[in-house]
């Protein structure tokens, strides 16, 4: 999937003051449709053995919102990463020296989340710096919330004591009451008349965009793909620390 990450690295992009927590960090006005709360979403485990417990701690973290609540499948290891309609796929393997250390995609029509994928990349993780469960945590912890439709708290470096921020140490392995009370802000605000959450039907990811936007910021980067029948498909970049306000500067990609 090389093509498609050289065009579809993205994250919204969320004004942080240093220190201090944004009012709102949604993404966007991004969510999964349901005709009811609270709503279950399935994240399909294709990781290797390394990162399977990180995996169940983000799920038993998430869930522990009012909204949310977030069931494991068992799934077989899969480096492309390939999405499943109506569900949430959890990947790693040796992506390469491409400057991120995960990376959220979720696909988009009318707003609404139809799917979603997270991934970690173990050519960084194996080296001595990232090689620390916390670091791991930190960043499975972030890309997995994403695809519930959650922005960043801070993207300054400071530390707030969450996942969902850009703390330099890469040192919170998990959510924090802010995150859980953006969830509430986000699904309890109206429920849908239909659902994007599925059983799991073949996902959607081969056509090519019409359009592409990117948006290069000094941790992270956004690209938005627009297709011809108005979808989207938006992907967050997660930079390694060195390689942070370069992000334009590099190729970007994964196997397709």
């Amino acid at each position: 999937m090389r093509k498609v990450l050289t065009l579809a690295l993205a994250v919204t992009a969320f004004a942080a003051i240093a220190g201090t927590a944004t009012a709102s960090h949604s993404w966007g006005t991004y969510h999964w449709a349901r005709t009811s709360n609270p709503f279950t979403i399935k994240v399909i485990d294709s990781n290797t053995p390394t990162w399977d417990g990180h995996l169940d701690k983000a799920i038993v973290d998430w869930s522990t919102s009012s909204v949310l609540n977030v069931a494991e499948e068992p799934g077989v290891e899969d480096k492309r990463c390939r999405p499943v309609a109506g569900k949430v796929k959890s990947c790693n393997a040796r992506y390469g020296q491409n400057g991120w250390l995960g990376l959220a995609q979720i696909w988009v029509s009318g707003g609404h989340i139809s799917q979603g994928v997270a991934k970690m990349n173990d050519t960084y993780f194996s080296l001595p710096q990232y090689n620390d469960p916390t670091k791991r945590q930190h960043v499975m912890c972030q890309e997995i919330g994403h695809d519930w439709g959650l922005g960043h708290q801070d993207e300054s470096g400071a530390d707030l004591d969450t996942c969902m921020d850009y703390a330099s140490a890469l040192d919170n392995p998990a959510p924090n009451a802010h995150d859980y009370e953006q969830l509430v802000t986000i699904y309890n605000s109206h429920v849908d008349s239909s659902t994007t959450i599925a059983t799991g039907l073949a996902g959607t990811g081969s056509a090519q965009p019409v359009r592409v936007e990117r948006n290069d910021r000094i941790v992270n980067s956004i690209v938005t793909e627009h297709f011809r029948d108005g979808s989207q498909r938006i992907t967050h970049v997660f930079w390694a620390l060195e390689t942070r306000g370069h992000g334009a500067e590099h190729a970007l990609g994964h196997d397709d």
